[in-house]
């Protein structure tokens, strides 16, 4: 452990050297610098701690989250976030009774956080294991499970070096994952308490579809026959292919262009590179209304995108040229085949989609508007596949929960 604890410092470290020049490094300094003094009175509470990295993983676990406490509302729901992408968006979520930043995984931190919460069960979402925190908890009889877990042979789990990381694995009462390779690399290492059950984040973009969130100025400025591209957390690598694709468009009447990053300089290069009529999501709600003649909206907020897949026609999913693919579940929830960049091969939600022939990955414009093109002349036959698709993909939830029942 003293190399690993060496390791936490060094990032500590870094952090705080990046924060003087990256703003989400300077919120992620600042969310942890004032901890111990707003930490809430949980001294008769029955605490049941969730901890996701960020925003992705959040949406994995907000369905046991939702579940746990419509089962069990006498129990304090202590929800943690390692990234401000994360915590930043939903620091005011009402399931949870308690939001804040995870501190760093030193032993201090991680005994002091443990010794104040006391929590009675912790889930870890997907793949974040924070080994001083597994091992408190373990000491504090708190029981530990990982849901949505994903995990590939490249981790450092299953290296020559990984003993330590195996160790903490042992300390898990049981693993609900995602697909087949982690329920056999776990086994592989002696870890037999493991459930596939699918990823949950099917049922989270089941729930929004069942929510039926209107968007009015959307819905009024799209016509039934309008065929409308929507370009989902794009990146400036994605936006190379994707801005002379819309500049040269006859494909689409309209598009619905949501950046990942929305700071006004980021927002403001878009607009000088398109040469259509475009206008910001935050002047059409200054004006009321969206412009007959606008052919893009830039939604430049945040919240407004998942609920925006309804009027689409196609999608486009940022992330798979640089960073990683972001969500493509939205979008197909409600029917949208999608494209998205070639760097996918972590993401088997992914590989599934294309599989299936319900996604298409691209790495030119060239590419990009051939394959446009055929999927808008296939729509009648890909719209229903798609649906049918993410149906039958619902369920992680329930297995989780009748899990617990049993045991």
């Amino acid at each position: 452990m003293l190399v690993y604890n060496l390791s936490i410092h060094i990032y500590g470290l870094a952090v705080r050297i990046a924060a003087l020049f990256i703003p989400k490094a300077g919120q992620w300094v600042e969310g942890r610098k004032h901890f111990s003094k707003d930490l809430p009175v949980v001294e008769q509470e029955h605490v049941i701690w969730f901890h996701c990295a960020s925003l992705g993983e959040f949406e994995q676990g907000r369905p046991i989250i939702e579940s746990w406490k419509k089962k069990h509302p006498d129990h304090f729901i202590l929800l943690t976030f390692f990234s401000p992408s994360g915590y930043e968006v939903r620091k005011n979520y009402e399931f949870a009774d308690h939001c804040c930043y995870l501190p760093l995984d030193t032993p201090s931190n991680a005994r002091k956080f443990i010794a104040h919460f006391q929590p009675k069960i912790a889930f870890f979402v997907k793949y974040e294991f924070w080994l001083n925190y597994i091992e408190n908890a373990q000491k504090a009889n708190c029981k530990l499970y990982s849901i949505s877990t994903l995990l590939n042979p490249n981790h450092r789990f299953f290296k020559w070096y990984g003993g330590i990381f195996r160790k903490g694995l042992t300390h898990f009462r049981h693993f609900f994952v995602q697909d087949e390779q982690t329920k056999h690399l776990l086994t592989a290492i002696g870890i037999d308490s493991v459930t596939r059950v699918g990823d949950t984040r099917y049922d989270r973009v089941n729930d929004r579809v069942k929510e039926q969130n209107i968007n009015e100025y959307l819905k009024n400025w799209i016509a039934p026959e309008d065929k409308v591209l929507v370009v989902g957390s794009s990146w400036k690598e994605d936006e190379e292919i994707l801005i002379p694709y819309i500049n040269g468009n006859n494909h689409f009447d309209k598009v619905i262009f949501a950046p990942h990053e929305v700071n006004e300089t980021n927002v403001n290069r878009i607009l000088s590179e398109l040469q259509v009529t475009v206008e910001t999501y935050t002047h059409i709600q200054q004006s009321g209304r969206i412009n007959e003649t606008t052919q893009v909206v830039i939604l430049n907020c945040i919240g407004v995108l998942a609920d925006a897949y309804q009027y689409g026609t196609i999608a486009y999913v940022g992330g798979a040229f640089k960073t990683g693919l972001h969500n493509i579940l939205e979008p197909a929830t409600f029917g949208l085949p999608v494209f998205f960049g070639p760097h996918y091969a972590k993401f088997p939600e992914a590989i599934m989609f294309i599989s299936a022939g319900i996604g298409t990955a691209v790495q030119s414009m060239d590419e990009l508007r051939y394959a446009m093109q055929t999927q808008l002349g296939e729509l009648e036959q890909l719209q229903p596949r798609v649906k049918a698709f993410v149906a039958s993909q619902i369920g992680a939830r329930e297995l989780i929960m009748q899990w617990f029942e049993k045991n």
